[in-house]
């Protein structure tokens, strides 16, 4: 416990000040999460770092992770499409001229990783710089996803007596999933009741409820590839708390899908 808090307060001074900037600090911040966030999947596939694999897979997750306005001068006028699809025909051809040591599979894995980590964590940097309104925002985004996280823990463990999916997370319950919208709901109408957001309250209270459920359901899907690849975190570098992904598998969800509801470009 006492490295969890250590961690978590670590984490917290370095992130805290660089959301409260946004702009290119959150910017690069966000690029650093995704670089881990990659490097994490293929740790977990106990696949080398230092490879020409890796190499493609996180230019393709970085691909999608910057804002948009990067691709605005690449020569050709490639779009960020454009340059992603040639990275996955990278990948594919260095399938035929590794022999098949990069396979077929694997580039299936680096290409859906790529974009659930490059697009949620581009997010989480749209959603800050978006307008004056951004930082307020994200917190809320924050306050919902932790506050699910939390209500789930709590009620979970007070009450929880039905299991929710116990194939793949066998402490996760129904009356901790139930308990975890509710709270959800509660947090974020307390929020929204003190900060002004450019967008309508009753909006995002009904949004929250549906966020709450998405969230859960990046949690579920972060447990279930981590028990396919046999592992319990899926990487270190946050010790007492596991890795990146495990830090933000609910974000990764929640993020694309408050920044689609609201319109939200960077």
């Amino acid at each position: 416990m006492k490295q969890r808090v250590i961690t978590a307060v670590i984490a917290l001074i370095l992130f805290i000040p660089i959301v409260l900037l946004g702009g290119v600090w959150m910017d690069w911040l966000t690029v650093a999460l995704a670089a881990v966030g990659i490097s994490e999947v293929f740790l977990m596939k106990k696949q080398l770092l230092v490879s020409i694999d890796f190499l493609l897979a996180l230019l393709a997750t970085l691909t999608w992770t910057v804002p948009d306005a990067f691709f605005k001068n690449m020569p050709f006028g490639w779009s960020k499409y454009g340059v992603y699809f040639a990275l996955i025909m990278l990948m594919l051809t260095w399938t035929v001229l590794s022999k098949n040591k990069t396979t077929f599979d694997d580039v299936g894995v680096y290409t859906i990783a790529s974009l659930y980590i490059g697009t949620g964590f581009h997010y989480m940097s749209a959603i800050r710089n978006f307008s004056s309104d951004g930082l307020f925002l994200l917190c809320y985004v924050f306050v919902v996803v932790w506050s699910t996280d939390i209500g789930a823990y709590m009620i979970g463990r007070k009450f929880g007596r039905h299991k929710l999916w116990p194939v793949i997370s066998p402490n996760k319950t129904w009356e901790g999933s139930i308990g975890a919208v509710v709270c959800a709901l509660a947090f974020s109408a307390i929020y929204l009741a003190f900060v002004h957001i450019d967008f309508s309250q009753t909006t995002l209270i009904i949004m929250a409820f549906f966020l709450s459920i998405v969230g859960q359901m990046g949690d579920l899907v972060e447990s279930a590839y981590k028990r396919f690849y046999g592992v319990k975190d899926s990487g270190k570098i946050l010790p007492g708390h596991g890795g990146i992904l495990d830090r933000f598998d609910s974000m990764l969800f929640v993020l694309p899908v408050v920044a689609s509801v609201l319109g939200i470009v960077h």
